[in-house]
């Protein structure tokens, strides 16, 4: 049997949005019900922390698939050729082991990180939320606003980054969109608001969330960074897409837990319990929710999966006899 080989380039137009949130879903479901295996990652880093090497196996019972992620994360690539991201997510399938696919991770992660806040916010956010705000203007702060808006009726979307340019050539390409100049002005009245940032410091405060708001936090997925102060952490009912790795992983959580604010007890659910109706989830139009969202195997494998469903039915990518198959 053949592999295929699957490039950056063919990604997206094989991962619409739409379909990739109700995939993520679908995964995180099936977690929750226990058909899934999802491990911590083990995380090599190089010297100085200038980049790392992630490892993110998993099996998803649905597709009976099994996979693996190896990213690398690069934040110095910022601003240059290169993305911060990259990498392959590989997939086997669980009867004999056959590696089925290789595709680029850079996409994948990029768009099944939107998707998968796109799900917490479907099960979080009020049903008339229709305020936007979006911290980051990257990647991800793209993501998130094509992904949202699939999920809520969005007429407002404010955009803030520190760099001004890129703040604005995010609010070009949608004509919701405009350009706060501070994070306060971009989050006061915002029903919805996404941290998609680098920052290894707070750029969300409590004392600037507002009753009703659904909060999701992205860009920080290392012990040693934070987008949220422990004020946020402490003034949010916490939703998280795995507990284990939250609690490990997070360093919005264990920062704040460091701080005495808050600690493993806070953590309310996880998405998936919410999706599978193990858990109510938001129970009142006032409180503050959060998703903090460090990214699973399992969503990978779910985006990863549908990629490559979606190039067999095309005819696309390249198919190369990869071994794996005795021959006499």
């Amino acid at each position: 049997m053949e592999t295929l080989f699957i490039g950056q380039r063919e990604v997206p137009d094989l991962l619409p949005m739409a379909d990739c949130i109700e995939a993520v879903r679908q995964a995180l479901a099936d977690l929750a019900r226990g058909n899934g295996i999802q491990p911590l990652r083990p995380v090599m880093w190089l010297p100085e922390r200038v980049g790392a090497l992630g490892m993110m196996p998993g099996y998803l019972g649905s597709i009976e698939t099994m996979g693996i992620k190896t990213v690398t994360v690069f934040p110095g690539n910022a601003g240059t050729e290169y993305d911060s991201h990259q990498g392959t997510v590989m997939l086997f399938d669980a009867e004999n082991g056959r590696l089925k696919a290789v595709i680029d991770a850079t996409e994948i992660t990029s768009i099944r990180t939107a998707a998968a806040s796109a799900v917490a916010t479907d099960q979080l956010a009020r049903t008339d939320s229709s305020v936007l705000a979006v911290l980051g203007a990257g990647v991800q702060g793209g993501a998130h606003i094509e992904a949202i808006p699939l999920v809520r009726d969005i007429e407002d979307i404010r955009v803030w980054s520190r760099t001004a340019d890129s703040a604005r050539r995010l609010a070009e390409r949608d004509e919701r969109a405009h350009v706060a100049n501070s994070v306060s002005e971009a989050v006061a009245g915002a029903d919805i608001v996404c941290t998609t940032t680098a920052s290894p410091e707070p750029i969300l405060t409590g004392d600037i969330l507002e009753p009703g708001m659904h909060v999701n936090a992205v860009g920080s997925s290392v012990p040693f960074a934070r987008e949220l102060d422990s004020d946020a952490m402490d003034r949010s009912r916490i939703f998280v897409d795995r507990r284990e790795s939250t609690i490990n992983e997070s360093g919005d959580f264990l920062m704040a837990r460091n701080d005495g604010v808050i600690d493993e007890d806070d953590i309310v659910a996880e998405v998936g319990e919410l999706i599978v109706d193990s858990h109510p989830g938001r129970e009142s139009d006032s409180e503050v929710t959060l998703f903090v969202s460090l990214g699973l195997a399992v969503e990978d494998i779910a985006a990863g999966h549908l990629v490559y469903r979606n190039a067999l039915e095309s005819a696309q990518g390249v198919s190369m006899d990869f071994g794996g198959t005795r021959h006499g």
